[in-house]
């Protein structure tokens, strides 16, 4: 779309938003920005937007976002705020950030989506293929926002970009050329009215609007993934931890192998960094990307050999007298604490709460019986962790994350794991979890 000096109102005054107002501005649009926040909290994404000469708002929505041709929103932004009704009731078109830039990208889009590993994915896949010579940006919710290099990219270059729920509520013509779906768990449905259905109608829209031409890489394992549901003309390829007879990738004995008219193997999982069967789908999901792109399997496996993971993820802080410590704050679901239990042998101290999002416990309830020694209860949600899980394994409230770690500093033995992996959103006690990982990390390192 040519948007030569049209109005464009762009709601959050943070990472994606600025992004896509600098887009818009490069391509001789009018861009408006607004933000409900207070100065303090955004203050470095406005002096940003005054360097550019970007008129904004803050504190408060105003009418003036309804002079526009189109509107921009931000993730953060639920579908149902006062202020998108009114634009839908204004009949205003809205598209989020990623919709709007990927109409200038003219490089290749592989969009990854899923409750968990998007991250882990997502940045695995923009290091296979930088590491094989194929330039490769890393974007969406980490890395680069995607407004801010989509029209830099090459048509040879390739972008790997992550993808959440809420992104795709508002896409309109959001192509991929490769889609990945991870898997579907239960969350974030205090945004979806407590719907299942609708969240996972938002995950399946990644591949909607995909042709002949573009490819679709979906978990079969996944139970919640309803595949009847998914409307795609895309070719499909699958990756299974279990079922062999597929076309795509699969673990065998111990390794990970790639079908497509004959078999490959690309790598032993025991020569991998990462650990632990939610991470082995990571990987078949990247091989399958790779292998489409036209990678060779020895360079594939070399550099699938030497990533060593993303920070915040099941990331080792410290080991001190015997007990390590490990960081998996971006464990913001109770699927994703059950995949972190299922990553050790040791007895476990966990470290679980913060703000809840509908969480339901009984999803780890065996796990936790079986593998957590003890578990410290912070956040806002500590009082509904200490009534589901004090007869299952003994439970402990707290007011800090720093008195619930010099607690398990106490109590743990050699040989023992302290890991937090708090199941629920950070916004009650940190800025997100990035910020609360590195709390948690400089008090580890301090002990």
């Amino acid at each position: 779309m040519d948007i030569a000096n049209k109005k464009i109102s762009i709601i959050g005054a943070v990472r994606s938003g600025v992004a896509a107002a600098k887009l818009a501005k490069r391509l001789g649009a009018f861009p408006f920005v607004s933000d409900q926040s207070d100065y303090e909290k955004i203050s470095d994404y406005l002096f940003q937007l005054e360097e550019q000469k970007i008129p904004y708002e803050y504190g408060n929505h105003t009418d003036k976002i309804f002079d526009c041709d189109f509107i921009i929103t931000s993730p953060g932004v639920p579908s149902d705020s006062k202020i998108l009704l009114e634009a839908r009731k204004r009949k205003i078109l809205i598209i989020s950030e990623i919709e709007f830039a990927s109409w200038y990208c003219k490089g290749k889009i592989i969009a990854i989506t899923g409750t968990n590993g998007k991250t882990t994915t997502t940045t695995l896949m923009a290091h296979v293929l930088n590491s094989c010579g194929v330039k490769t940006y890393l974007a969406g919710n980490i890395g680069f926002a995607f407004s801010e290099i989509a029209d830099k990219v090459l048509e040879t270059e390739f972008v790997a970009l992550e993808v959440s729920s809420f992104q795709l509520d508002f896409i309109n013509e959001f192509k991929p050329n490769y889609a990945m779906l991870l898997n579907i768990t239960p969350d974030h449905l205090d945004r979806y009215l407590n719907e299942y259905s609708f969240y996972k109608a938002a995950k399946y829209r990644i591949a909607e609007n995909q042709t002949e031409d573009d490819f679709f890489i979906v978990n079969k394992d996944s139970k919640d993934i309803e595949l009847i549901k998914i409307n795609t003309k895309a070719r499909w390829f699958y990756f299974s931890l279990q079922d062999e007879e597929l076309n795509g990738s699969y673990l065998c004995d111990g390794k990970i192998k790639f079908h497509r008219n004959t078999t490959s193997t690309i790598v032993d999982v025991k020569d991998l960094i990462l650990k632990g069967e939610h991470n082995y789908q990571n990987v078949m999901a990247v091989v399958i990307a790779a292998k489409l792109i036209g990678i060779e399997d020895e360079r594939i496996k070399i550099a699938l050999m030497n990533f060593k993971g993303v920070e915040h993820r099941l990331e080792s802080v410290r080991t001190l007298d015997g007990v390590e410590y490990i960081n998996d704050s971006k464990a913001t679901n109770v699927d994703s604490v059950w995949f972190a239990l299922r990553s050790f042998n040791q007895p476990i101290h966990l470290i679980l709460g913060g703000k809840d999002k509908g969480n339901d416990y009984s999803q780890i309830k065996d796990e936790v019986k079986q593998r957590v020694k003890r578990i410290y209860a912070i956040g806002s949600s500590k009082e509904k962790v200490k009534d589901f899980f004090e007869e299952v394994t003994e439970t402990e409230m707290f007011d800090s994350l720093e008195s619930a770690v010099k607690s398990a500093q106490r109590k743990a033995l050699e040989g023992e794991i302290v890991l937090l992996s708090p199941a629920c959103a950070s916004f009650d006690m940190f800025n997100n979890y990035e910020h609360r990982g590195g709390v948690f990390k400089k008090i580890v390192s301090s002990l």
